[in-house]
């Protein structure tokens, strides 16, 4: 196993599935964060790779060839050496059943595909703590009782002889050591008044269970307690578990022999354990803490980039109404126009706010059916001050057999804007007035793919590979969070979002939406 520079062992995180591209997303997402990632493309494969390697976290497909995500979960739940991994389902099922199942076998999480890239990082993340603290703790324990055995074997407890009447008769030096005193200063005391004198000990105490050994030396019963308060000769306390068993002669009850021992570090231990776990407890608060703040830190870092582009709209259209009122004549039909967009914007600003306190306050996506005709129309409308401001063009097309799609609305015409006004930024830069051409088609039976692709310079190799990462920008002025929002934004309607080379120079952006579900035939 390698090491962090700072001396602790990093986390091992094991991604299981038959599909390449997955396998490829997922080690794209979490290399350089500090874990070592194994890739197995099947079940036999990812049960061999755990149980040589214990790995904190398993990313488990569940739709597998031969042997499926839930029987590797079980073989792996039933063997000791990958027991306490976290499994973590992967699979395009959202069915309550699935994740059900899931859990039943042992399953610590599940994501849904296709992944987002912060929801997979943030919950390996998680749960690779969560289970280095507890094997952490595990290993703890072991410790302590390791330590609590060779105390127990180095010091042997105390042993006493004592006859009906509960004198000692017999003490080993181990019971002269814990009274404090010699063997032979023991012989003839009375255990009772030694150890278990009345004012000593808690009148709830006495009330319920009278003297300790004295059922086993009057009655022949046999007593077992732990963690009573045992007297020294010198008066001082500790705590002890005794057993007592009764001494037969024959049928006849001669008195008692009683094992103690003082149990002070062990009862130190138990504590020292009930602190550790405490600590476990309070680590899985504050991830999950730590997980809902940073939600909310994406939310408010993209905040200002939704709203910034219909405000920017609005006062560009604005410039427009105030050089059409001083012309001469007033052409009324434009500045009507001008100003129509104007409040559309402004409605469209109101949304942006009006969904993201929603969400704030409900985390529930305002899905609805759509148009994409209307709705990529109207987004070419938004565009047009933008076109004009880069001496381009917009260019829309919609196949005819392109079917309503389920999304949020604000959410897709978000990003559908961000792509067309980054595509209309690159074709200026290169100095052509060609058109940004706008594409909607179907792709097989569940979704739709939009396309938004440009004649401008184009993106290199380097930096297609960083396209989508936050932060990471290719603008002098850009902030690098247009694209890691579109991500974002597509991902939680339920389709993908990519980058493409063309044949000729320029760049493709695209997008998918699942289609709206048609009702089964009775």
């Amino acid at each position: 196993m390698t090491e962090n520079v700072d001396g602790v062992t990093e986390a091992t995180v094991l991604l299981v599935d038959d599909n390449a591209q997955n396998l490829k997303v997922l080690y794209e997402t979490l290399k350089d964060r500090g874990y070592r990632l194994l890739i197995a493309n099947d079940g036999e494969k990812a049960i061999a790779l755990a149980r040589r390697h214990q790995p904190e976290v398993i990313l488990l497909d569940i739709m597998m060839p031969e042997m499926d995500g839930y029987e590797v979960c079980q073989y792996l739940k039933g063997h000791r050496a990958t027991a306490d991994s976290a499994i973590v389902f992967l699979s395009a099922l959202d069915d309550v059943d699935a994740k059900v199942r899931g859990f039943a076998l042992g399953g610590a999480d599940y994501i849904s595909k296709p992944f987002q890239a912060q929801e997979v990082i943030a919950r390996v993340k998680t749960h690779a703590q969560v289970i280095r603290l507890e094997r952490e703790l595990h290993a703890r324990n072991r410790q302590l009782e390791s330590d609590q055995s060779r105390i127990l074997n180095a010091i042997s407890e105390g042993i006493y002889g004592l006859n009906e009447a509960g004198d000692i008769i017999f003490a080993n030096p181990a019971a002269a050591m814990t009274a404090g005193c010699t063997a032979a200063e023991l012989i003839g005391r009375n255990f009772f008044e030694l150890h278990f004198d009345g004012k000593d000990i808690p009148c709830n105490t006495m009330e319920q269970l009278g003297r300790p050994v004295q059922a086993t030396c009057k009655q022949g019963i046999p007593e077992h307690q732990r963690a009573i308060v045992m007297r020294r000769l010198d008066g001082s306390c500790f705590p002890a578990e005794y057993r007592s068993t009764p001494k037969l002669d024959g049928d006849r009850l001669r008195g008692a022999v009683v094992v103690f021992r003082d149990i002070t570090t062990e009862l130190e231990n138990e504590n020292a354990l009930e602190e550790a776990r405490s600590v476990v407890q309070a680590q899985r608060d504050q991830l999950a803490h730590a997980s809902r703040m940073s939600t909310m830190g994406e939310m408010a870092a993209g905040f200002a980039h939704e709203v910034n582009q219909p405000l920017t709209a609005i006062t560009n259209y604005a410039r427009v109404a105030l050089r059409l009122i001083v012309d001469e004549p007033l052409d009324k039909d434009l500045m009507e126009e001008t100003l129509g967009k104007i409040e559309a914007q402004s409605h469209r600003a109101s949304e942006v706010i009006r969904r993201i306190r929603g969400f704030v306050k409900k985390p529930a996506v305002g899905k609805e059916v759509l148009s994409l005709s209307s709705l990529l129309d109207e987004t070419r409308q938004f565009a047009e001050v933008d076109a004009r401001n880069n001496d381009g063009g917009v260019e829309v097309y919609v196949g005819e057999d392109v079917p309503d799609v389920m999304a949020d609305p604000v959410q897709v015409q978000q990003v559908a804007l961000n792509l067309i006004r980054n595509a209309l930024e690159s074709t200026r830069s290169a100095g052509s007035r060609a058109p940004v051409e706008v594409v909607a088609e179907r792709r097989g039976p569940e979704c739709v793919r939009i396309t938004v692709t440009d004649h401008g310079k184009g993106v290199t190799e380097e930096d297609e590979h960083k396209l989508f990462l936050p932060f990471y920008t290719t603008k002098e002025e850009g902030m690098g969070i247009g694209l890691a929002l579109c991500q974002s934004l597509i991902h939680a309607q339920g389709g993908d979002i990519g980058y493409e080379r063309p044949q000729h120079s320029g760049a493709r952006f695209f997008f998918t939406l699942p289609v709206v579900s048609q009702p089964q035939p009775a």
